[in-house]
């Protein structure tokens, strides 16, 4: 083999490990990144949407609230039905994306009931604010339908909170483990990349201090002497060449002259 293919093979090898390196380091950081992303798009919608749901059904409440205490007072009503509408839109809404968004066991369960409840509650505040007024079991009966809505509500905020924490803890617990797996490959890789540059400048220069050797030799035998302070292996093969050059050149001239 010669040296410049061992120069390429060990280049190679060292070019290799850093890549592997690279890669590595690169998969372990798109997979964090990919969970984080995950806990963020599957649970951090759902939060937003009851977020928007509790508003919106504590809204429409205090207007049909508003709408019986002015009839009960006799004044003129506080009940505006455009704000009612606008309430129960966004609530509406909110709730057809949370259809959409199912990611938890028991969640399409919860968003059900919650479909009824709301349902229920819907009817209440049109019958209550219809111009039949209102009777005191149907008030009743809105207040149970609120706190059941809200209720519903609140067990799906819950859900989605408990899936926040658990897959984070499993990131973190993946995290860990990546950070032990990445510190071994590095410490492996140092290690390999420690021995190439310990063993192969060794194997180069062995090789080159052998011919080194054996050309001093070779000249020591056909009695020429080659004095060298120099460590320089390169050097010496150069130097025993142009002795060699020389000793041939005078040995040619005595051969002509004879």
């Amino acid at each position: 083999m010669s040296l410049r293919a061992k120069l390429t093979i060990g280049l190679g090898f060292l070019f290799l490990i850093i890549f592997a390196l690279a890669i590595y380091s690169s998969y372990c950081i798109q997979r964090l990144s990919k969970d984080a992303d995950r806990i963020l798009r599957d649970n951090y919608d759902s939060l937003v949407y009851c977020k928007n749901m509790l508003l919106a059904l504590d809204d429409m409440r205090t207007i049909v609230n508003n709408r019986i205490a002015a009839r009960k007072l006799d004044t003129l009503s506080l009940y505006d039905s455009s704000f009612f509408e606008d309430s129960k839109t966004i609530f509406e809404n909110n709730l057809n994306a949370e259809k959409r968004n199912i990611t938890e066991i028991h969640e399409k369960e919860y968003v059900a009931e919650l479909t009824s409840d709301y349902g229920l509650f819907s009817s209440l505040c049109q019958q209550i604010t219809g111009t039949a007024g209102s009777s005191s079991s149907s008030t009743s009966s809105l207040v149970s339908a609120y706190l059941d809505t809200r209720q519903t509500i609140v067990r799906i905020n819950d859900l989605n909170m408990q899936a926040v924490e658990r897959k984070s803890q499993s990131a973190r617990r993946d995290s860990g483990t990546m950070i032990i797996s990445m510190a071994a490959i590095g410490a492996i890789c140092i290690l390999l990349a420690f021995f190439y540059f310990w063993y192969f400048p060794f194997f180069i220069s062995n090789s080159l201090s052998y011919l080194a050797n054996r050309m001093k030799d070779l000249l020591k035998n056909i009695g020429i002497k080659i004095d060298t302070q120099t460590k320089d292996e390169a050097f010496v093969l150069l130097q025993s060449i142009d002795l060699l050059e020389n000793k041939f050149d005078k040995n040619r001239e005595e051969v002509t002259k004879a």
